[in-house]
């Protein structure tokens, strides 16, 4: 993750703009910090009624600050944005996926985005169905997965996903580890650069990963698979597959498997709710907590859990273990990984 300066860091005051008079204050002004006449911050500004709120408040970390900054900034130009779209193009501000590049990805800085509504709600995040082009164009359908800081004041995964995964500065591991409001964003943005390298690092190896298009503080876009209209692939969890297509999806799960596993990687949280089938392809997604299973204590216990995971939801569809063979398969992948 990039290295955060404690100067960059800003505090969205929740405090009144103006003190109360009713009773008369004997300490003396500090000079330089608050006008003597008004007691306000001298470069405060006023928020209008069609600016959104701030996100969150307490300590935000620089790509949060950023990133909320430009949604103000496209607030006062709504009017202008054309198509009725919700934003100008991000790409420039944002980090962006690897190449080659594929050539449905609009890079265009007058490109504009256009919110469509959710396509999936989450405990850490939501999916949103994004329009990204050129005013009078088409534009391309894009999944933009944007992450919530708030949640991870209980978020249910930290402690054995994190291991292995420390950042220099002991003020911001205190931070993540109390749980404060910093603390609770620096986790969110962490998740949020995880999976996009993750993804990026994947997709480069031929992965069955959806596209990584670029990445913005909290907010990842991504390829969109699904239709035209705007119909999103469904999860395996919703299909049911004939016998011939269950024993093909399996193979594909596996290959998957053993291709991360050859990474020495475990997706971490693999079930049949985060794998996509789309026009009969499998494809992962959800990798926030992508596992690094040499460097994690428990790395092999996150191997298991996913083929246990996934063996159980395609036993429960009529798949023998005949087919699926759990322990061969787990012997496999961690021998692949180096740590067998």
């Amino acid at each position: 993750m990039r290295q955060h300066d404690s100067d960059d860091f800003d505090l969205f005051d929740a405090r009144p703009a103006h003190r109360s008079t009713r009773f008369e204050d004997p300490r003396p002004a500090r000079r330089g910090r608050f006008d003597e006449e008004t007691r306000e911050r001298p470069n405060r500004r006023a928020r209008y009624d069609d600016e959104p709120e701030p996100a969150r408040r307490g300590r935000l970390t620089e790509g949060e600050r950023v990133r909320l900054a430009k949604l103000r900034d496209d607030a006062y130009t709504e009017n202008q944005l054309p198509d009725g779209a919700d934003r100008w193009s991000t790409w420039d501000d944002a980090e962006h996926g690897p190449l080659p590049r594929p050539d449905w990805v609009v890079t265009e800085l007058a490109a504009v985005d256009t919110d469509l509504g959710v396509l999936k709600t989450g405990k850490e995040a939501d999916v949103h169905l994004l329009r990204r082009g050129l005013p009078g164009t088409p534009g391309t359908l894009l999944a933009a997965k944007r992450y919530r800081s708030d949640e991870h004041k209980l978020f249910h995964r930290d402690a054995g996903y994190l291991e292995g995964r420390r950042m220099r500065r002991s003020r911001e591991m205190r931070a993540i580890e109390h749980r404060s409001a910093f603390g609770r964003n620096l986790i969110a943005e962490q998740w949020t650069v995880a999976e996009f390298a993750a993804l990026s690092r994947l997709w480069t190896l031929g992965a069955p990963v959806p596209y990584p298009v670029q990445r913005n503080g909290t907010e990842l876009l991504l390829e969109f698979l699904g239709e035209d209209d705007g119909t999103a692939a469904p999860r395996l969890a919703q299909v049911r597959p004939e016998p011939d297509e269950l024993t093909d999806l399996w193979f594909q799960a596996t290959a998957a498997l053993e291709l991360l596993a050859s990474e020495g990687l475990a997706h971490g949280d693999l079930s049949a709710y985060n794998l996509l089938v789309h026009r009969g392809r499998l494809v992962v997604i959800d990798l926030p907590q992508v596992v690094d299973v040499v460097a994690n204590p428990a790395g092999v216990e996150f191997l298991a859990r996913d083929v246990r995971n996934l063996a159980g939801w395609f036993h429960g569809r009529g798949l023998g273990e005949h087919v699926t063979k759990t322990d061969d398969l787990l012997a496999e992948l961690v021998s692949a990984a180096g740590l067998g």
